[in-house]
């Protein structure tokens, strides 16, 4: 029997999250440096999972498949594809950066009590979502996915409520209002698109007899799994639902700007650069894959709601005061753009949605890391409150630019590849959504340059007089993020030849074909 390596992966950080809990309460930088080390022994594995993956192989490798809940069908069955392996390293990358970046985030709970423990326990929830987040993203058990889909939301939860951005323009008591407010809504949304989705997850079973992908792949394929059309119509909309809440899509959106206001920055990365991909990831996985006819008529709806979301998120963020809220604003946008590339059903657009979700994690990153190490030293979230900050502190001014010249997808720069994709993909198909979404590259250049103007040129206001530059820890932070989307900005091939095979499969799935050019013949 070959070494489990994808539950190594996923194990690893959940055996981290359990020994930092345990750590006493009087060694609480002993937990922060066990996390660290969990975390970074987590990104080794996931190297070996991408290095050991073949890009022409299988689609799904390193596969596990065991007895779970053999009554009901339930078994533990992992695998992992093109898409899954990128959005794993993904996670596995950045989770070493938001443990650096939050080295010091618990540390005004601390109390002189012997049994409190918030350092522990704030990085003990960090490790246990990448544990849900990383086998979420290589379960090829429908049912197994639910339940990390679902299960992954109660450390989130008090990551928001419990370890809450501090800087804060209320009282301490009207900022825990909000930081309460924002985690129960957080929840409430996410857990009433999960219900749904049990209830689509339960009639699934009742239709095809199993919760196995690839049992289901393999029945439809020899013609032995017959779904009526508006079942599967049904069934697509329940699962299509709930990783639209997850995503965010517009309308269902409105619970990520609070969340991501209310958290510390790097629990907003966790959130959007991390756990959202979920959502996006299994409309690829689940969505296209499970019912390609429904996803087929739902088509023309998805795109109008995933253009929404590109020009009111990115309107929105144009009119922002709060610098947390604007980039939750900005990345409702960019989710329009992976929604749209998506369901633009071409390869050119699925592969850019792949992409997209992958540097738009490392771009959304980096600027939310660096806008934290700003927020921090100023006690303000408010854009009114700053100017002026590259000239006391240069470096910190510098990683903000290069930040936010990603989120607007400038060339050189790793999401410019990603958005040209989706964009070509997408004109391919439908030339007038790829006009309307062309607006939001606009706006985005409008919403970035306008927060770096107002925060970092013009007169040094006196409250960042005194501002420090970035230090040694916080740019062991930025400067690789920021190298990464370099690479990735000028080489993107490592990612493209691992996620263009699986968009072969997905295209497959739907029996969809790219567009064919057309040419006057030449006389």
């Amino acid at each position: 029997m070959s070494f489990p390596l994808l539950t190594a992966t996923a194990a690893l950080p959940a055996i981290g999250a359990i020994a930092t809990a345990a750590v006493p309460a009087a060694r609480r930088t002993a937990a922060k440096w066990l996390a660290l080390l969990f975390s970074l022994g987590t990104l080794v594995l996931a190297a070996v999972v991408f290095l050991r993956f073949e890009p022409g192989g299988d689609r799904y490798q390193l596969t596990e498949s065991r007895a779970w809940i053999a009554d009901f069908g339930v078994r533990y069955e992992l695998g992992v594809d093109g898409i899954g392996v990128a959005l794993l390293g993904l996670t596995a990358l950045l989770i070493p950066f938001v443990i650096a970046a939050a080295w010091h985030d618990a540390d005004p709970l601390e109390t002189t009590s012997t049994r409190w423990r918030p350092t522990q326990g704030f990085f003990a929830l960090i490790l246990m979502v990448e544990a849900m987040v990383i086998l979420s993203f290589v379960a090829t058990d429908v049912f197994l996915f639910y339940i990390l889909f679902e299960a992954m939301l109660i450390p989130m939860y008090f990551l928001i409520g419990g370890f809450g951005d501090r800087a804060h323009a209320g009282t301490d008591e009207s900022a825990a209002t909000q930081r309460s407010y924002a985690a129960v809504k957080f929840l409430l949304y996410n857990l009433a698109g999960g219900l749904i989705m049990l209830a689509a997850v339960i009639g699934l079973y009742v239709v095809a007899g199993s919760f196995s992908l690839s049992e289901i792949a393999e029945a439809r394929a020899n013609g032995s799994l017959e779904m009526a059309t508006s079942t599967e119509r049904w069934l697509f909309l329940g699962f299509f639902f709930a990783f639209a809440v997850k995503a965010p899509l517009w309308p269902l959106h409105t619970w990520l700007p609070n969340a991501m206001g209310e958290a510390t920055a790097p629990v907003a990365v966790l959130i959007t650069a991390i756990v959202d991909k979920v959502g996006t990831f299994a409309m690829l996985r689940f969505c296209l894959g499970l019912f390609p006819e429904a996803s087929k008529w739902a088509t023309p709806v998805v795109i109008t709601l995933a253009l929404i979301s590109i020009v009111y998120g990115a309107l929105l963020a144009v009119g922002q005061r709060d610098i947390k809220r604007l980039i939750a604003y900005a990345s409702i946008s960019h989710f329009g753009f992976i929604i749209l590339g998506i369901f633009a059903m071409t390869s050119q657009g699925q592969s850019g949605a792949t992409l997209y979700m992958v540097n738009h994690g490392i771009s959304t990153a980096a600027l939310l890391l660096v806008a934290g190490f700003l927020i921090t030293r100023r006690g303000s979230r408010l854009i009114a409150d700053y100017g002026g900050v590259q000239k006391v502190a240069p470096v910190l001014a510098g990683t903000f630019l290069i930040g936010g010249l990603a989120t607007l997808s400038l060339p050189g720069l790793a999401p410019f590849v990603s958005e040209f994709l989706v964009l070509v993909g997408t004109f391919s198909a439908y030339p007038v959504a790829g006009v309307i979404a062309t607006s939001g590259i606009v706006l985005a250049a409008l919403y970035v340059l306008v927060l770096y103007q107002r925060t970092m040129t013009g007169p040094v206001r006196e409250s960042v007089r005194s501002m420090p530059d970035l230090k040694a820890r916080e740019l062991a932070v930025a400067v690789p993020l920021i190298a990464v989307l370099i690479f990735l900005g000028v080489f993107p091939k490592p990612l493209t030849e691992v996620v263009n095979p699986a968009v072969e499969h997905t295209m497959s799935d739907v029996q969809k074909k790219d567009p064919q050019p057309e040419v006057e013949a030449a006389k």
